[in-house]
């Protein structure tokens, strides 16, 4: 499966292009035949650069809102977006 960052096609990602994961998409998306080890190595290095993101909250919010199912978006995880969503659900 091939996953690509997305860069500004409009108003919408204007803050992709300044988001430290351009040219990183590997480490950003799992791929189904990935061990359990490879899937966290690779979570984290993604996460360590979101950390110092100039985009981060901009990346999360999108992953939020758009309810992205894969992938590491403004320093989560698809369980960690998961379980935010069902918290402010249940606010």
């Amino acid at each position: 499966m091939t996953h690509i960052i997305a860069t500004a096609l409009d108003d919408r990602w204007a803050w992709a292009d300044r988001g430290n994961c351009q040219g990183q998409a590997e480490l950003f998306y799992n791929d189904e035949q990935d061990l359990k080890g490879v899937r966290r190595r690779k979570e984290e290095a993604a996460k360590a650069l979101c950390e110092h993101c100039p985009v981060i909250v901009e990346c999360r919010q999108y992953a939020m809102n758009a309810r992205e199912l894969y992938g590491v978006w403004g320093g989560l995880t698809e369980m960690e977006r998961h379980k935010l969503a069902g918290r402010l659900r249940s606010g």
